[in-house]
Order: C-alpha cells, then sequence, then structure tokens
C-alpha cells in the first residue's frame, strides 16, 4: 500500500520543489529505477495461476457435492464452499493444523502418493454426534477417539472420496481409497518438510456448529497430472463423442438444408441512361454465345457448366461438367 502524507509533508514538498532544493525529474528517475523483489526459496510457488483457478474450479464442484452428501447422511442443515485456496510448504501447514484433529489420509490411484483432507474437531464431532441420534453438537474430545467412533468417522470420510472422484473426473479418472485416520499431525509426513504444497480451505458449517476442512494435495502428487489443470489443455483436447444417432439426425437436417441454385446465361454492362431508356420488345445483348455452357451457381459459387432444355414443358438445365476449385478462385 502507498504511504499516505500528511498535509504538513504535502506542504514541506511543495515548497522544496518550488525553491529548487529538490528536483522532480531526479524523483522520476527514482521511480523508473528497477526495485528489488523479496523472494523466499522456502517459500517455492510451484503452482501457476491458471492452476490455482482450475484447482478452485474442481473444489467448488467437490464442496457443493459434500454438501448434498453430508445434508443426506446427517438430516440437517448443511453449508460448504470454497474460502480460500493457497500454496505453501508442507511443514508450515503442518505447523498450522491443531495439535489435535481428524486427519485423513488416502491414495488418489493411479497418482503416486497421499492427499490429506484436515476436518475441524468442531465440525467432525458433530457429524459423529448426528450419526448417533443427537443434536449435532460439537464435543471436543479428539484426543481419545474409541474405536466404536473411529469407525464410523472412517466410513463416514471414506464414502466423501466418491464425490472427490466425481470432483476430479474432468481431469482424471481416481480410483480414491482410505488409507489412515489420524489424530495427530506431527505422526503424519507424508512428504519433506519442504515440499510446496496446494491448501483448499472449505467454510463448513453443520446445524450450528461450523469450523474448516482443509485438502492437502503435495505439488510431487500432482506433477504428472499439472498439465491438464491449463485451461488451454482443456480446450485443446475437449471433444464431445457423438452418438450413431445423432450423427444420422445431422446428416438428415443436413441433406434436407434448401440450396438456392441459378443457371447463368450471361452477363451485360450498361449504362444507367441505357436503363432508364429500356422498353417492352428491347434486346440486351450477353457476353456469351448461344452455343456456350451455362453457369449453375450455387448459394452464389459457380460449381457446374450445363446447357439449358426443358422436362415435360418445364424449362430446365442439364448438368454437363464440373468447375473446379482452381477455376473459380482465377
Amino acid at each position: 500500500m502507498a504511504e499516505v502524507l500528511s498535509q504538513g509533508e504535502i506542504d514541506a514538498l511543495l515548497s522544496a520543489l518550488s525553491t529548487g532544493e529538490m528536483d522532480a525529474n531526479e524523483l522520476k528517475k527514482e521511480e523508473n529505477q528497477k526495485k528489488v523483489k523479496v523472494y523466499d526459496f522456502k517459500r517455492a510457488l510451484r503452482f501457476s495461476k491458471d492452476q490455482i483457478r482450475s484447482l478452485t474450479r474442481i473444489h467448488e464442484n467437490f464442496a457443493r457435492l459434500l454438501t448434498t452428501y453430508f445434508s443426506a447422511q446427517l438430516r440437517t442443515f448443511v453449508q460448504i464452499s470454497v474460502a480460500s485456496v493457497d500454496q505453501l510448504p508442507y511443514d508450515e501447514f503442518i505447523r498450522s493444523v491443531p495439535k489435535m484433529t481428524i486427519l485423513n489420509v488416502f491414495e488418489p490411484y493411479p497418482l503416486d502418493g497421499r492427499f490429506l483432507i484436515e476436518v475441524n474437531p468442531n465440525i467432525a464431532y458433530a457429524m459423529l454426534d448426528r450419526l448417533l441420534g443427537g443434536r449435532g453438537t460439537a464435543v471436543n474430545k479428539v484426543d481419545n477417539l474409541t474405536e466404536i467412533e473411529t469407525r464410523i468417522m472412517t466410513q463416514l470420510f471414506q464414502r466423501t472420496l466418491e464425490s472427490f472422484q466425481e470432483a476430479w473426473s474432468s481431469v482424471v479418472d481416481l480410483d480414491p481409497q482410505m488409507d489412515d485416520l489420524e489424530v495427530n499431525p506431527q505422526f503424519l509426513q507424508m512428504v519433506s518438510p519442504n515440499e510446496t504444497v496446494v491448501v483448499i480451505s472449505l467454510s463448513t458449517a453443520i446445524g450450528e456448529a461450523s469450523g474448516m476442512i482443509n485438502i492437502c494435495l503435495p505439488h510431487v502428487v500432482l506433477e504428472d497430472i499439472l498439465p491438464k489443470l491449463s485451461v488451454h489443455y482443456w480446450m485443446q483436447t475437449k471433444k464431445k463423442t457423438r452418438l450413431p444417432e445423432e450423427i444420422e439426425a445431422l446428416e438428415k437436417n443436413v441433406r434436407n438444408a434448401p440450396l438456392l441454385v441459378k443457371a447463368e446465361l450471361g452477363k451485360s454492362e450498361i449504362t444507367i441512361q441505357e436503363f432508364l431508356q429500356l422498353d417492352i420488345g428491347d434486346t440486351i445483348e450477353l457476353n456469351s454465345l448461344i452455343d456456350d455452357p451455362l453457369t449453375i451457381i450455387i448459394e452464389d459459387n459457380p460449381k457446374f457448366l450445363g446447357q439449358p432444355g426443358k422436362v415435360k414443358d418445364q424449362l430446365a438445365v442439364q448438368v454437363t461438367d464440373l468447375i473446379e476449385e482452381d477455376d473459380n478462385n482465377e
């Protein structure tokens, strides 16, 4: 943000310029000089803006699918939306996660590696309370999950991977499988601490409980499919496969499309004065002889040569030759 000058500083600056103590041209030169931009090598930005936009679009669809899924499973008000999409080192993400939380680790086959979905305890226990017949009260006791609670949560979040698979289907066919459910991020080391990851934060409200669901996608896992996340790639490869009946209907419509066909006897040029003096019985001389073939024009494009005649007392033209495209260009 630009520094805001006080009125006294503005007056002093104008006074210095007017007395010659400061040179306006020197100030312009300073502005035009290249400024050093600080780059943190520990926080390498390895995802392009185009790829971040694609990831945002994919997980906006994922958020809509999750809203529908959780609403049906929990039978209560659920609202999920993308809050932010950031890229940062894995170590920084892990340090930002609460000491005790719900960490769903899964393998996105056929990609090599693991993804992570971190669910805030307020949200996770509101879900568990609803599944067990409660009102959806968030009780933070994540440090002592029972085997039954672990099994219920694993089954609940395993089914969310179907929505994750559907959201990514436009980019790659994934078969995600739940690998583990952890509660302490310190025991979880998916990639090296300096590895860049993209974190999609989903703002989640379930009944009266609210919190965040964070999806961690390491760059090393997505590296093979990153080209598919560009809009340019989608525009080149996105092709619709038409059904045979659609092709047949299209061909039928094309064959029944009307075409304007004209047989040209010849051409002539006259002046406006001669045109105004035309009367019944006058003759206009054309630029073609009586034995010359007629030009058959299809929608203003000369296509055939023909000769005039009659068919059952109707004027007609018989096609005698095809006009080549090179002839048209000439």
